[in-house]
Parts: structure tokens; C-alpha cells; sequence
């Protein structure tokens, strides 16, 4: 699929590897709706690119149903879904203070998990009725798991089975909408430079990104965006998870 021209969505476009990629949507010609919980970061962007901020919160059905709808009714149906919205708290299963509360588990499903699925199922459901491109194709969706899908560390319980969870979605959601032209794929980053990880201590972020085996260092935001669009590009990746890492094998802690 050529990118522009099209409407996309990107969720947790107000920063990170959303930012990245809302960027490099809208300098391609497409038509970008930021979608964040965080409005000023989501307008931030959106001023930057000429797009549309939505005020999002992914993991709540009424919310993500008006977020499609109001870029929907400013851009038209998307044809393009980015699901970058996610959360990374770390506790352990059990700790000094006893048991992980609930809640903080379910917190991070919900947000991960339940986000990149509620997203997933309102953007198909306009992608599944939108007239076919010359070769057939109607839409791509593309999620963002993590490499803590694959090899968890410690005190990642809730992270990495919501990010396990998004990998398992891939080839459903990829067979399931096969016969209507809408791929679905998803990256699984590795250590990148996000909010998340740039707040750590300097000596922490060295030992970090020294772990990489080639190239060692950080990954870069431009660098998930440039995978976007080439998957975007090649309508045969279809329900793939593809690492982006540098090599890297997460060990324990």
C-alpha cells in the first residue's frame, strides 16, 4: 500500500515510537490522526505534522469508539492503524511487601492488551468495508509487542504477557480479515529510546544499551517508523511479529 493520501491512525502518538511514526505518516503524505491520553502531547505532534489530536484512552471502549470517530469525520475511514499506546511498569509477581496487586496487572493488560484490541477491532471494522486498492488490499494494522514477549525479565510479569498477548493477536487478527485485504503485523521492539527508558539513570541507560550486540545502543524512534513503513509497503508481510533489536537476548535482570 502507498502511504499517501491515506488516513492513518496512531496511538500514543503524543510521544516515543508513535511520535516517530505520526512524523514520518504525515511527511508521506497521509492523513494522521494522533490519538494519546496525554492531550498536550498528542497536540504537540499534531501541530508539528498538520494533523488531528484525539484525546484517547485505548483501554476503554466508549473513548476509542469516539477517537475513530471524530478522525474518522475529519480524515475519513483509515486505512492505516499504528498501535503504539502502551504502558511498562515494573513489579515483581511477589515482593518485599508481598504479592503484585491485582490491579496493577490488570492495569497494564488493559492498557496493552485489551488498548491494541479495542483500537484493532473499531479501525477493521471501517477498513473491512472500504472499497479494495488495485491489488485488493484495504487496510494495515501494525502493533507494537516488545522482545519482553519473548524472554521476560524479572519483575516484567503484567508486561510481558500483555505484550505476549499482543503477539498472539497478530495471525488471528491476520487470518481473520485475509479474505477482506487487511494485513495485521506486529513490531516487537528492543530497547529504544522512549520516555520510558530515557528516564533511567545515565549509568543504568550505558549498561543498557552496551547489552546490544550490534548496533550497541538504543534503538531510535526514526528507526520502528522506517519499519512501519516498509511493512505498510510490502502487502506479503502479513500476520508477522517482527523483532527489532539489534540481536539482543534479554537475560533474567
Amino acid at each position: 500500500m502507498q502511504i499517501s493520501g491515506h488516513a492513518a491512525l496512531v496511538t500514543g502518538g503524543g510521544s516515543g515510537l508513535g511520535a516517530a511514526t505520526a512524523r514520518l505518516l504525515a511527511g508521506a503524505g497521509a492523513r494522521v490522526a494522533i490519538l494519546d491520553i496525554n492531550e498536550d502531547g498528542a497536540q504537540a505532534v499534531a501541530d508539528e505534522v498538520g494533523g488531528l489530536a484525539v484525546a484517547c484512552d485505548v483501554s476503554d471502549g466508549d473513548s476509542g469508539a469516539a477517537a475513530v470517530g471524530r478522525a474518522r469525520d475529519r480524515h475519513g475511514p483509515a486505512r492505516i492503524l499504528i498501535n503504539c499506546a502502551g504502558i511498562g511498569p515494573a513489579e515483581r509477581i511477589v515482593g518485599r511487601n508481598g504479592p503484585m496487586a491485582l490491579d496493577n496487572f490488570r492495569r497494564v493488560i488493559e492498557v496493552n492488551l485489551i488498548g491494541t484490541f479495542n483500537m484493532t477491532r473499531l479501525a477493521a471494522a471501517d477498513m473491512l468495508g472500504l472499497e479494495p486498492l488495485d491489488d485488493g488490499e484495504r487496510g494495515v494494522i501494525i502493533s507494537t509487542a516488545s522482545v519482553a514477549a519473548f524472554e521476560g525479565q524479572i519483575g516484567q510479569a503484567a508486561y510481558s504477557a500483555s505484550k505476549g498477548g499482543v503477539h498472539a493477536l497478530t495471525i488471528v487478527g491476520a487470518r481473520e480479515f485475509a479474505r477482506n485485504g487487511v494485513r495485521v503485523n506486529t513490531i516487537a521492539p528492543g530497547l529504544f529510546e522512549t520516555p520510558l527508558l530515557m528516564g533511567m539513570p545515565q549509568d543504568v541507560r550505558d549498561n543498557l544499551a552496551a547489552s546490544v550486540p550490534y548496533p550497541s545502543r538504543f534503538g531510535m524512534p526514526q528507526e520502528y517508523a522506517r519499519l512501519a513503513e516498509s511493512i505498510i509497503g510490502n502487502v506479503m508481510l502479513n500476520g508477522e511479529t517482527i523483532r527489532l533489536d539489534g540481536a539482543i537476548r534479554m537475560q533474567p535482570r
